[in-house]
């Protein structure tokens, strides 16, 4: 590889991960809140948070990646034309074909890291992620239940609170739970957890305490003193794992001929696909006059992103109900813009009748 190469690739891989990581800053400050937020309201496991923020962050990484390396790559050479530098450049027999050997080493590679993440890790972390949240709402572990703190262990129809936590055992017991639009709150001293190991049933047994159930508003309240009563808090209703199109593996979609899995398929492809046109796109969107400034086209580059992604959004919604050919699919998108960003680079090296002429279509390396 050339000096010139050398400089070109360095500056759009450094400033390409530069724009990817405060993407993924942006993006996952929020996800991040999200997840303490459910840990907090008891629907995560809290000691699952770090590992949940990671699966998350692979996920957000297949999906910020192309757009970060359009504007990296943007942001890098629109520098060199801010400086003059690409003027220097075209001058000494560097044109359009010169920067896509070194933009092109840094797309590929990070297309086949995207394409492993999209195909293989991706729908993993999903799947993990899913199946966290899944045994989290069938399951209740009054470890969860801290003394002095209120616990909604099923969907917020029961509210339960103990002074005192010992294991399974509770001390100064209140529970309120909604039931056909009445109120039925428990106080009692003690209580503990019964977990039917053949049936799934979890049951709470109270002892020695006072029953209220009533409408809130009326005062036809019933009031019961027991020495031993139980409430069951969660129906064993064989509810099963559903796996949804997102978390299926890769070779699964690959053997289906259901329009959802060919649409999962082409949407996993369609990251490093794009990622590559993307890239390529950079090149005629960096060219700046000194005035534009660097930023000067960075909102063309980012309303082209998002009628590409809205775009593909709406191939994939035909491919699921089965409205256009498999054949066709998400591709026709894809060939749309490549073919845009094909002319784009004949015209700004010079080859289409009207197009601006870069510099000779020299290769940096030669």
């Amino acid at each position: 590889m050339s000096l010139i190469s050398r400089y070109i690739f360095r500056e759009a891989l450094g400033t390409s991960l530069i724009a990817i990581a405060v993407l993924l800053v942006v993006f996952m400050g929020n996800q991040f809140a999200e997840i303490l937020g459910d840990a907090a309201a008891d629907r995560l496991p809290r000691d699952m948070v770090l590992e949940i923020f990671g699966l998350t962050l692979l996920r957000f990484l297949t999906l910020l990646s192309p757009i970060g390396l359009l504007l990296g790559v943007m942001l890098a050479l629109a520098r060199l034309n801010r400086d003059s530098e690409m003027a220097a450049l075209s001058a000494c027999g560097v044109g359009t074909a010169g920067f896509l050997r070194p933009v092109g080493m840094v797309a590929v590679p990070l297309a086949a890291l995207v394409t492993w993440l999209a195909l293989f890790q991706t729908p993993d972390a999903s799947r993990e992620i899913e199946q966290i949240r899944f045994e989290a709402n069938a399951s209740m572990d009054l470890g969860l239940l801290e003394a002095g703190r209120f616990l909604t262990p099923d969907s917020g129809q029961t509210v339960l609170y103990a002074q005192e936590v010992d294991g399974e055992e509770l001390r100064d017991v209140f529970l309120q739970r909604d039931r056909a639009g009445k109120v039925v709150v428990i106080v009692a001293e003690r209580g503990e957890r019964v977990l039917d190991a053949d049936t799934g049933q979890l049951t709470l047994v109270f002892y020695d305490g006072r029953r209220y159930e009533g409408t809130p508003g009326q005062s036809d309240f019933s009031i019961a003193e027991f020495a031993e009563h139980g409430i069951p808090i969660r129906a064993d209703t064989d509810e099963e794992f559903v796996e949804s199109v997102e978390i299926k593996p890769t070779a699964a979609l690959l053997a289906s001929d259901d329009p959802l899995d060919r649409a999962e398929l082409q949407w996993r492809l369609s990251a490093p696909l794009s990622l590559l046109i993307l890239g390529a796109l950079a090149i005629p969107l960096s060219r700046t006059s000194p005035r534009e400034g660097r930023y000067g086209r960075v909102g063309i580059a980012f309303l082209i992103y998002l009628i590409y992604v809205n775009t593909l959004s709406i191939a994939r919604v035909w491919v699921e109900r089965d409205e256009v050919p498999g054949w066709l699919g998400l591709w026709w998108v894809h060939g749309a813009l490549a073919l845009a960003v094909l002319l784009m680079l004949l015209s700004d090296a010079g080859i289409l009748p009207g197009g601006r002429r870069a510099g000779p279509a020299v290769d940096a390396s030669a």
